[in-house]
């Protein structure tokens, strides 16, 4: 399976879709005040770089990192397309994040995901990546509906 992680500017009809559906997942999985994916037009914003993870020429997932200042950056909207689960797509963005903010001079990488076991597997999958649980960190709030996790480069 031969897969291409390239930048994407969110053009895409078949990348805003898929913003979209994890934005409408989101939102039916978590109250509004504890959801904190970024929807299209806050992904295009300064500061944010966006991939997508292509198998051929269909879309395999999505992923992106936020710029928080002082040698810091924020993981975003990691998702993978439901028909490629359970097949690496998601380990493959992860870890080229880490490689592309290495190399940007970030030095450590900070994320927020849900506390909620349909969060489970993403929380498994940083931990393995070296990750580790830590304390709320700006701009968010300690939520128990939140699990928020760091690791140095």
């Amino acid at each position: 399976m031969p897969l291409l992680i390239r930048p994407d500017d969110l053009t895409g009809a078949e990348t805003r879709a898929l913003v979209a559906a994890h934005l409408a997942e989101m939102l039916e999985n978590t109250p509004t005040e504890s959801m904190h994916a970024l929807d299209a037009d806050r992904l295009s914003a300064d500061g944010v770089t966006v991939w997508s993870a292509w198998v051929d020429d269909e879309l395999a997932g999505m992923g992106a990192c936020k710029d928080l200042g002082h040698d810091r950056a924020e993981l975003k909207s990691m998702r993978v397309v439901e028909r490629f689960l359970g097949q690496g797509i998601g380990r493959a963005m992860l870890r080229h994040i880490m490689e592309d903010a290495a190399e940007r001079g970030i030095r450590s990488l900070w994320l927020e995901t849900g506390s909620t076991d349909d969060f489970a597997a993403a929380r498994g999958l940083y931990a393995s990546e070296g990750f580790r649980e830590c304390e709320a960190f700006a701009p968010y709030e300690p939520d128990p509906l939140s699990t928020f996790m760091t690791r140095e480069l």
